[in-house]
């Protein structure tokens, strides 16, 4: 599994995205293998700083005894059979060094090779790297090719030594191990052949051989899912520098808080990155918005504000499930977005307002608390425009109360704060324009779920955060605290977006 897990992470993400009829809990569990994605990334980091640190004391071990001139049990051993290839000791000279080894030898050039592919690869996955120099991060991370070509090949040489069965049956090491002056003597009380070695055959191939088939599936289904055809049908372009692509594929079906994976061939072949869903499914279109986040959604952005008349080719691969999926099978709902991360509740507050057009009496819902934190007004002006006709849309359906939403701003000053109060009694917020005013600062959590509890207090509230980590953690110590001990009273269940 530690092998299996971040290799097939995005089929794990496909397999979420597809099986809408499993159990919620068979879909939970999918998520939970997602975020253990990073977790699995140190396991395997550690085991190899173990697995190194063991082949050094091994090598030296073998140095020492390749070079004692007493007669010890392991200056003994190292002296066997070199003549027909039934030795135990790999080190055959004794001005041979541990650091010469590790480039001489098959297990030692291969070990160094891989161990500096996993350096690579973990220290190009740090947050900063990943999301401000996202082709260092894409491109060393193919190095997981060669490091399961060298994890194959690492043991072939055959330095990991056994005695053969045939020299057990005449030097069995519980009682000839303490007469090794004695061993081939004819005459002596403990008869004791000399002890033949052999090669232990090499099987990582088999820990490897699930992973390669199902990344090979993986990689096949998603080659054969982007080659078809992709037509923009609309390009907008919002303030902040928000990109909106509206885009139509044949035979594709999704559902609220998917995200897909993204390729411009103008720009890059190789590189694909993945973007949240932000239409709803009901609608004949999917869409994406985009912002600024390192040099490829910058020269994206660029290439569709040039405004050619041909416009650029966009490939996708998807779409691929998140937990946002869910969010309809909760009776209460609290949407927890952050600056660019409120994309997959634009898809969910589009599919809720389509619902309510057309009275679908399957839509389990009955409120929803909506919270969007942003750093500066412009990140607003593009979203806006939903949550008006969501206003007014759901007043015209009955449902005033349906949905509770709370803007709310980190980055402001005084005189934001001063003109702010001086046209509070205006019905509709200066920031905005919309009816519900503008926080300043960020919310006080322990009050909103206390809220929320007082007023559902048998319900199971579902709270969903696409947002930094640091949030997350916040999110999920209020949903423990205030979540009652009694099962049948409020239970607050925390899911996150994890791409």
């Amino acid at each position: 599994m530690l092998i299996l897990l971040p290799v097939c992470r995005n089929l794990l993400s496909f397999l979420r995205g597809t099986c809408s009829c499993c159990r919620r809990t068979l879909r939970k569990q999918l998520d939970h293998n997602l975020t253990f994605h990073k977790l699995v990334a140190y396991m395997i980091v550690l085991h190899t700083a173990i697995h190194v640190i063991a082949h050094l004391f091994n090598v030296e071990w073998y140095v020492d005894a390749a070079q004692a001139t007493d007669r010890s049990l392991p200056a003994v051993l190292s002296q066997l059979n070199w003549d027909n290839n039934k030795w135990l000791n790999p080190i055959q000279s004794s001005t041979t060094t541990p650091l010469l080894v590790a480039f001489i030898t098959i297990p030692g050039l291969t070990g160094v090779i891989i161990t500096l592919a996993l350096i690579l690869m973990v220290t190009s996955s740090v947050e900063f790297i990943r999301r401000s120099y996202y082709e260092v991060f894409w491109y060393t991370h193919h190095l997981f090719v060669i490091y399961f070509a060298g994890l194959v090949i690492h043991g072939i040489a055959g330095l990991v030594r056994g005695q053969t069965a045939e020299s057990l049956e005449d030097n069995s090491p519980r009682t000839c191990a303490r007469y090794y002056t004695e061993w081939g003597e004819s005459n002596s009380h403990h008869h004791c052949e000399v002890p033949e070695f052999g090669s232990i055959p090499a099987d990582s191939w088999k820990w490897v051989l699930a992973p390669i088939i199902l990344y090979a599936f993986e990689r096949a289904l998603r080659i054969w899912r982007s080659c078809q055809k992709v037509v923009v049908t609309k390009v907008v372009m919002h303030p902040s520098k928000v990109l909106e692509l509206q885009l139509v594929k044949t035979g594709f079906k999704m559902e609220v808080g998917q995200y897909v994976f993204l390729n411009c061939p103008s720009l890059s072949y190789l590189e694909w990155h993945p973007f949240t869903l932000t239409s709803a499914p009901e609608e004949d279109f999917f869409s994406v918005h985009i912002r600024v986040a390192g040099d490829w959604t910058e020269a994206l952005i660029n290439t569709f504000e040039q405004q050619n008349p041909m416009m650029p080719r966009i490939n996708v691969d998807g779409p691929f499930g998140t937990a946002s999926e869910d969010v309809f099978q909760y009776e209460v709902a609290m949407l927890v977005g952050a600056g660019i991360g409120v994309t997959p509740f634009a898809s969910v507050l589009k599919s809720i307002w389509y619902k309510l057009q057309h009275g679908d009496q399957s839509l389990q819902t009955r409120k929803i608390y909506f919270y969007w934190i942003s750093r500066e007004t412009g990140a607003f002006a593009w979203f806006k425009d939903l949550l008006a006709s969501l206003e007014h849309e759901i007043e015209g359906f009955g449902s005033r109360g349906f949905l509770s939403y709370n803007l709310y701003l980190t980055g402001w000053n005084s005189s934001m704060v001063g003109h702010a109060a001086i046209n509070f009694d205006k019905s509709t917020d200066m920031v905005t324009g919309l009816r519900q005013k503008t926080s300043f600062g960020r919310p006080r959590w322990d009050n909103e779920f206390s809220a929320v509890a007082a007023a559902h207090p048998r319900s199971v509230v579902g709270v969903f955060l696409c947002g930094p980590e640091s949030l997350a953690k916040t999110l999920k110590k209020h949903c423990r605290q205030h979540s009652s001990v009694d099962p049948r009273n409020v239970q607050f269940y925390f899911n996150k977006e994890n791409f």
